[in-house]
């Protein structure tokens, strides 16, 4: 029997992945998390994340 997979949206990337992990409300994906890690204070990519973290804490709205 196979086992139905299930995507989740990246609340970096906003693509739909597979593997990842919840940070309190937010998907991030496997990708988005490596780049995170290994993204210096000094990099141009460093103030895109954290802009992207700061919606960790938004609630999400359900209609």
């Amino acid at each position: 029997m196979e086992q139905a997979k299930f995507k989740e949206q990246c609340g970096i990337c906003d693509e739909e992945k597979e593997t990842g992990i919840h940070l309190y409300n937010m998907f991030i994906c496997s990708e988005c998390e490596h780049n995170i890690i290994h993204t210096e204070p000094r990099e141009e990519k460093y103030n895109y994340y954290l802009q992207k973290l700061k919606n960790v804490n938004k609630p999400k709205l359900y209609s």
